[in-house]
């Protein structure tokens, strides 16, 4: 199996009302449409997100549906997230259909399992994330298991991040890049190293970080991190230039993985790739400066056992800095997930 995703555009709409729900099915539609869905897929698209939607301004007093394209085993997909800081919901229960918690028919959630390939939700009292993808139904499409959450400074429509996953048979890499600064320039520096990723076969990180370093060049430059997680080996090769967090994630604890200081396009002075056994079955979190770091799944019970989109979803809304621009990456490696 190959697959290779580069982070796209994010279409982050704002639901704070009923007059906003047929912007985010529009927003829902174009991006099917963009990815190659025929009118059956892209109605199914339609319907979700308009149900995520509405069920955002009833339950939870609005929020935000995340649109953006994703790739599985066969080709590209879409992917909806609904985020809001409503009261939360038992979604166990809500996916029943009859169940409800504001008097409706109580088939909202209900349908949404039954459009959507993939579907996963965490809730508590801070809020609620609803995630469900969708793949073409002709098509024997496995999900991939990563997710990414990015929100540009101010809303620009330039984002100085830029991110990137590739599967190679066993072999799984993820690429995080964080522009200097925000806007065109760290767009430009952004985007100049997730094409030398995506155009390149290295997947040693050490490797891979010199390719970034010459296609940079000229730029602004940024900070890089990138890992390959070897599923035959169960380890993890990490190569870091500058603040990009990087950890590995179990229901226990974290471990960082640590990064060389420097400027990737400008200068450091070394790429040294650390290596982390035994990482089989653990999440792999990749987070730009954008968003806090003093945050612990451990304080989310549950959380970590959930689909990656919707661990990315809900570190992004809960501790986005709102100074700079922001991503979330998440890979599962192996193991159980």
């Amino acid at each position: 199996m190959h697959a290779l995703h580069a982070g796209g555009v994010t279409h982050a709409v704002p639901v704070d009302d009923a007059s906003r729900v047929g912007q985010a099915r529009r927003c829902a539609v174009h991006v099917a449409q963009t990815v190659g869905f025929d009118e059956d897929d892209t109605g199914r698209v339609a319907l979700v997100a308009t149900e995520l939607a509405t069920n955002m301004v009833k339950h939870a007093g609005g929020g935000t549906l995340q649109v953006q394209a994703i790739s599985g085993t066969q080709g590209k997909g879409v992917e909806l997230i609904a985020s809001d800081k409503g009261q939360g919901f038992d979604f166990v229960a809500c996916l029943a259909d009859g169940h409800s918690t504001a008097g409706t028919k109580g088939i909202g959630l209900g349908a949404v399992a039954r459009q959507a390939q993939v579907v996963d939700m965490f809730a508590d009292s801070r809020g609620a994330v609803v995630m469900a993808r969708f793949y073409p139904r002709q098509g024997a499409h496995r999900d991939l298991r990563y997710g990414a959450s990015q929100r540009s400074y101010k809303d620009d429509p330039l984002c100085g991040d830029g991110w990137s996953v590739a599967y190679d048979e066993a072999l799984r890499t993820a690429m995080l890049v964080d522009g200097l600064g925000h806007g065109a320039p760290a767009h430009d520096a952004a985007r100049a190293a997730m094409h030398a990723f995506n155009a390149s076969e290295a997947r040693n990180p050490a490797v891979a970080m010199d390719g970034l370093h010459q296609a940079m060049s000229g730029t602004r430059g940024g900070a890089v991190a990138i890992a390959a997680f070897d599923e035959a080996q169960g380890l993890v090769r990490f190569a870091g230039i500058g603040n990009v967090s990087a950890a590995l994630h179990t229901l226990e604890g974290s471990r960082g993985l640590a990064s060389h200081p420097g400027i990737v396009g400008v200068q450091y002075r070394s790429a040294r790739a650390f290596e982390f056994p035994n990482a089989a079955g653990k999440l792999l979190i990749l987070h730009s400066d954008g968003l806090q770091t003093r945050w612990s799944l451990s304080d989310y019970p549950g959380l970590a056992a959930r689909h990656p989109a919707v661990i990315a979803a809900v570190l992004l809304r809960d501790f986005d800095r709102g100074r700079d621009d922001a991503t979330v990456l998440v890979l599962a490696l192996g193991g159980q997930r």
